[in-house]
């Protein structure tokens, strides 16, 4: 069982290694630079306020002279949420558009196998590299913190990683569906990557202006803060619990897409 989600996740393993390893270099990184931030003779509010409300949203700057509020922004907001985010719809995106285009499609459904479950696994390839990621950067984010003498909640740290899970799925998902409707990888990847990073536009301009924030509830993005996490220790499960839904309908819609479409098979 599961044979083709071991084949993708093993083919894998060398990216997600390195993946990894970068990922918490640069969590190291950033949180060794915080007591130079601590120290300065910078009014950090006055800095804050300092921002445009549009960019303040979208990069949920808040409370700067903290550990806590410093990887919010630095690790969290921008490498969680955007970087990994479009990574994922970047992968995913290429997972069926990149069989079909260089005909190995047509030999993986020559076999006693399913369209749904070829779909299904593929996708599920994805959640080895996301779970490698949650399982090996909070301990180093811990460790760094421990390390230049500050502390963080433990209990918040773990969290946040938790519900990025359901927040990395729905964009791997978005790039899923791409992957099923377009001829060509290139195409489905180049588009997965606008797509997620236009919704997360949406939701930053959204939250910032008063008549449009029903647009954010559109962005992946709306229901994962990892600023609240940390910084006001609020968990968004209701949120979780919308991206968990959506990423199924994604690939359900994708499901759909894939088993009537004609790859020659």
């Amino acid at each position: 069982m599961l044979e083709f989600a071991r084949f993708e996740a093993r083919r894998r393993a060398k990216g997600t290694a390195a993946l990894v390893a970068g990922v918490s270099l640069l969590a190291a990184s950033f949180t060794g630079l915080f007591p130079s931030i601590e120290t300065a003779d910078v009014d950090m509010d006055a800095y804050v306020e300092a921002f445009p409300p549009a960019l303040q949203e979208m990069f949920g700057i808040a409370a700067l002279d903290t550990i806590e509020g410093f990887l919010a922004v630095e690790l969290y907001q921008f490498v969680w949420l955007l970087l990994l985010g479009l990574y994922f719809a970047y992968s995913a995106a290429g997972l069926i558009a990149s069989d079909v285009e260089r005909d190995r499609m047509d030999l993986t459904l020559s076999l006693p196998v399913t369209r749904t479950r070829v779909l299904a696994e593929k996708f599920l390839s994805l959640s080895v590299p996301i779970l490698a990621l949650n399982a090996v950067v909070p301990l180093v984010v811990y460790a760094s913190v421990v390390a230049i003498g500050q502390s963080i909640d433990p209990v918040d740290l773990l969290a946040v990683h938790l519900l990025s899970i359901p927040y990395l799925l729905a964009c791997a998902a978005i790039g899923l569906v791409l992957s099923v409707l377009a001829d060509r990888a290139d195409l489905a990847k180049r588009a997965a990557i606008v797509v997620v990073f236009v919704l997360f536009l949406v939701e930053s301009l959204a939250a910032s202006t008063e008549n449009l924030e029903w647009l954010g509830y559109v962005s992946p993005t709306h229901y994962y803060d990892p600023t609240e996490v940390l910084v006001a220790g609020s968990y968004d499960l209701t949120g979780a619990g919308i991206l968990i839904v959506s990423t199924l309908a994604l690939v359900f819609a994708s499901r759909l897409r894939f088993v009537r479409a004609d790859v020659g098979a």
